[in-house]
């Protein structure tokens, strides 16, 4: 059927395997060694623990109730990597006489157990080597803005689960009123799948756990002083240690005038909040990897000069440079038009339609953003923006510490707090949706170039171990997290993956029928993938003539054309992304890495080389994607 054609039209409306551990323990208690396997959340864990306990002495496994085990000032004895007392053996033979099936949830269930008996686990203890990241966090008060957002979530979650005494998480929310922010809170964090793990594990009381250590305030990084009145900003001030910017606009074409008062006059106005921190311990700013716009070949991990373009550093010589930019003129720039539009000048306006000029203004707005940036080197508006942002970081900061975070594409999580949980349409996603239901003949895209993705949770821990190693040390660091260069992910790889993911696992027509999936061509110009759109078109006007219904053929003509349009918009506006020429280096973030004690690299990993991606994207990936974006619909597997 030509409607299989329609490829774009989805797009259009649409924009591990665990390593097994074998770590030397310092038991404290059974209360801690399960506590531990929580965090560390690998099955094989289970496993071998079993194995290893039952090469003990049988009779010390004989009783297998936790609650009549002897305490915690017993000797213990030792054996090859564990050293573990008859209590151990004991909790170890309840586990395996009542825990079925080996999740998450089952360690989580036999948790509740020990609470119930008053046995409350106590914070995980990681070795003294490495960064002390647990205990970093311990008490500490953190402000995050963009709390609701997708990588800022599973910070929040991973925070609270590997240390409940955190002192508080204060969230900046944009919200109406307190009642509002506490809603959102409520429905968004607190009620959010991604928390089911700290909801099994706190039982009944999970609600009162989560209100007594996340407190939402109202603000906006779009106004002045954050958008909070001067008590609370006052308040605040007095009482954070470390603050966390990840708000931002992440809209590729997002309006120029939005763009830069929140991606960039938004990053300036946290930094001015941070300087007057006076317990102030570090400022983390969440960037992206493609800030370094058109960049070419191995990209370092360096802030910018304060005012560069990189269309300079890419001219040829005798080329014309474009002059280096100026930030507060270019928000002056932006302002001038503004002023000009008919909406500031109300004599004007009685004789306009006020709807028809708001969507011309938003439209010039969207223009000159695209301009600006291309002008000056940048592939679109929101990483021009979130450029002009670390600058105006650098620029701002006195003399707090202060590390930028630049992940390249974040998609679904790894393993924490579970394998393949996301939130909304990444950038992958509506291509890969879209191909899967059948109606994905081809994309633009060069087969050849690589796609740099790296989970959600990595990034997490990448800025956790990031603020254990920066706290009070002066200057500005730059972290990438990305795998373009330590692990590609090579375009024409990635539909191999795809199209066997769902030749396995079809989604299903409303029929319960299996839905094919076409081979997903890949065209390297805009002129040959327009000629397949085109053609598509073509089939689908021949397929309706025959239609005696006039309506009906309006509407259908009215959907080829909008599916031609928005086709050639959103191709357009992947290029610079399919077509990417940077690969991102991470060789600072290595090293962060590598100052991690082993057990720490387990329950904060970081490292993209060890992903496999055919395994991630088959197995953890694109199923993430269906269960938690399209909540299983059209789904079976």
């Amino acid at each position: 059927m030509p409607y299989k054609c329609l490829a774009i039209l989805l797009l259009a409306n649409s924009i591990s395997p665990y390593k097994s551990m074998r770590t030397k323990y310092d038991p404290q208690s059974a209360d801690d060694f399960l506590y531990r396997l929580v965090d560390f959340d690998a099955i094989n864990v289970y496993y071998d623990a079993i194995d290893e306990i039952n090469n003990f002495s049988l009779e010390a496994v004989n009783n297998k109730n936790i609650a009549s085990s002897k305490g915690k000032d017993s000797n213990f004895s030792s054996s090859k990597d564990f050293e573990l007392d008859a209590r151990y053996r004991a909790a170890w033979g309840a586990i395996r006489s009542t825990v079925q099936d080996v999740t998450t949830n089952g360690y989580l269930s036999v948790m509740q157990g020990l609470y119930k008996q008053g046995q409350q686990p106590s914070t995980p203890v990681l070795s003294n080597n490495g960064l002390g990241i647990v205990e970093f966090l311990r008490g500490k008060t953190i402000l995050i803005t963009g709390a609701t957002g997708f990588l800022a979530k599973v910070l929040v979650e991973k925070i609270l689960r590997v240390q409940p005494d955190v002192g508080h998480l204060f969230l900046l929310i944009k919200a109406n009123d307190v009642g509002h922010a506490k809603s959102r809170v409520q429905n968004e964090i607190i009620q959010s799948g991604l928390f089911k793990n700290l909801q099994s594990f706190h039982g009944a009381s999970y609600e009162r756990f989560m209100e007594s250590k996340l407190s939402p305030v109202v603000g906006n990084l779009a106004k002045d002083s954050l958008g909070m009145d001067v008590k609370l900003t006052s308040e605040l001030q007095e009482k954070v240690e470390i603050i966390v910017n990840s708000a931002a606009s992440t809209t590729f074409d997002e309006r120029y005038d939005h763009a830069l008062n929140l991606n960039t006059k938004g990053a300036q106005r946290v930094t001015e909040f941070a300087n007057d921190c006076p317990k102030l311990q570090l400022l983390i700013h969440v960037s992206t990897a493609f800030v370094n716009g058109q960049r070419k070949g191995v990209v370092k991990e360096r802030a910018f000069k304060f005012g560069c373009s990189i269309a300079n550093e890419l001219s040829a010589s005798g080329e014309e440079m474009v002059p280096d930019i100026d930030v507060d003129k270019e928000l002056q720039f932006v302002n001038g038009k503004l002023d000009d539009s008919p909406l500031e000048s109300p004599k004007k306006l009685p004789s306009l339609n006020r709807n028809k000029v708001e969507k011309e203004l938003q439209q010039a707005m969207k223009d000159l953003g695209m301009q600006r940036a291309k002008k000056f080197g940048w592939q679109d508006t929101y990483v021009f923006t979130k450029a002009l942002g670390e600058m105006l970081v650098d620029r701002t900061r006195k003399h707090i510490p202060v590390v930028i975070i630049r992940p390249s594409v974040v998609e679904s999580s790894f393993k924490d707090p579970f394998p393949g949980w996301m939130e909304g349409n990444r950038m992958m996603d509506p291509i890969l949706i879209s191909y899967g239901k059948g109606q994905l003949p081809g994309f633009l895209v060069d087969p050849k170039s690589v796609l740099d993705v790296v989970p959600v949770d990595m990034v997490a821990n990448a800025m956790l171990a990031a603020m254990a190693q920066h706290a009070n040390k002066a200057g500005l660091e730059v972290y990438q997290v990305a795998s373009s260069v330590v692990n590609p992910l090579v375009f024409f790889e990635l539909a191999r993956m795809s199209r066997e993911h769902f030749r396995e696992h079809p989604f299903m027509d409303k029929l319960g029928k299996p839905l094919a999936t076409p081979e997903l061509e890949l065209y390297e110009n805009m002129d040959t993938f327009m000629d397949a759109v085109t053609n598509c078109s073509r089939s689908m006007k021949e397929s309706i003539s025959s239609s005696t219904n006039a309506k009906s053929i309006l509407r259908h003509k009215q959907l080829i054309l909008k599916v031609k349009q928005q086709a050639a918009y959103l191709a357009s506006l992947y290029q610079p992304y399919t077509f990417y020429r940077g690969r991102f280096d991470t060789s600072k973030t290595k090293q962060l890495f590598a100052t991690m004690s082993s057990q720490e690299k387990e329950v904060f990993g970081f490292d993209v080389g060890e992903i496999d991606w055919d395994t991630y994207i088959k197995t953890i990936h694109i199923p993430g994607l269906r269960k938690h974006v399209l909540k299983g619909r059209g789904s079976i597997i």
